[in-house]
């Protein structure tokens, strides 16, 4: 027993033959996947000489005045679109969450069927959700914007659940035995205990709005996606390379907004 309790542990201990056969059938799918969806050295060898093509007639990026005032209209309104809508999906998630979160919910057993609504709304891409704003609204912001709210409540409405979940029992125990009801609980035991994981949930979701928004255009829902694929549309290479840069630099300057206001609240 002495020599067994000194033996190191097993490298591959709690490893089943099951476990083992599923692994090597992933390898299989992984490997016969391959020789189908992964480019041959033949495509990346004729793929170079395009690529570097396509970038020479990209530059210089057009700085006209009038391009660029027009890009710059393109930019307030995609920041118009992640802000409003994750603003408004922020709010929204903060009650479909506390109905979604076990223990706290107040429907009881039923906060299943709200997490499978948040589960639904997060599996849907972006773009699937512009396009069906897009048919049911029209072109423009507003089909953005509600694009913008439907994923930002699959993103909050998950990660606002889990923080209510996780909260201290302690300070909640102590209102309940008092008679305080589910509100009066999710106010004054849950909120303030969770409230920094809310706010940095909150910004993760703004800085993943911005970058939603962006690509947004391209099915017709606003934004400055909508004058880059206008760019490739037309051939119009220089353009296009202006909007990447315009749009490298909406995001940079949106993680480093973020990333400041974390800093700040940790």
């Amino acid at each position: 027993m002495a020599d067994r309790a000194h033996m190191p542990p097993g490298r591959f201990e709690g490893f089943s033959a099951l476990n083992f056969a599923l692994l090597v059938a992933l390898g299989a799918v992984i490997i016969a996947s391959m020789g189908k969806v992964a480019p041959s050295p033949q495509q990346l060898a004729e793929g170079v000489p395009g690529m570097a093509n396509l970038v020479q007639r990209m530059l210089p990026p057009n700085t006209e005045p009038a391009f660029l005032a027009r890009i710059g209209m393109r930019i307030l309104e995609t920041f118009q679109i992640a802000l409003v809508g994750a603003a408004i999906g922020i709010v929204l998630s903060l009650p479909i969450a506390w109905c979604g979160a076990r223990g706290v919910s107040p429907l009881g057993r039923g906060s299943f069927l709200v997490k499978a609504f948040v589960s639904f709304l997060r599996t849907v891409p972006d773009l699937v959700w512009a396009l069906l704003f897009v048919a049911s609204i029209g072109l423009g912001a507003v089909a953005g914007t509600m694009t913008i709210v439907v994923d930002t409540i699959g993103f909050c409405g998950r990660f606002f659940a889990e923080a209510m979940e996780d909260a201290e029992k302690e300070p909640q125990e102590a209102l309940s035995a008092i008679g305080a009801g589910k509100g009066s609980i999710l106010v004054g035991a849950i909120l303030p205990d969770i409230m920094p994981s809310l706010i940095n949930s909150s910004l993760f979701a703004l800085e993943k709005a911005v970058r939603s928004s962006v690509v947004l255009g391209l099915v017709g829902a606003g934004g400055i996606g909508q004058e880059l694929k206008v760019a490739f549309d037309l051939f119009q290479y220089r353009n296009a390379s202006m909007i990447i840069l315009a749009i490298f630099l909406i995001v940079l300057v949106m993680e480093i907004c973020t990333d400041k206001l974390r800093a700040r609240i940790q």
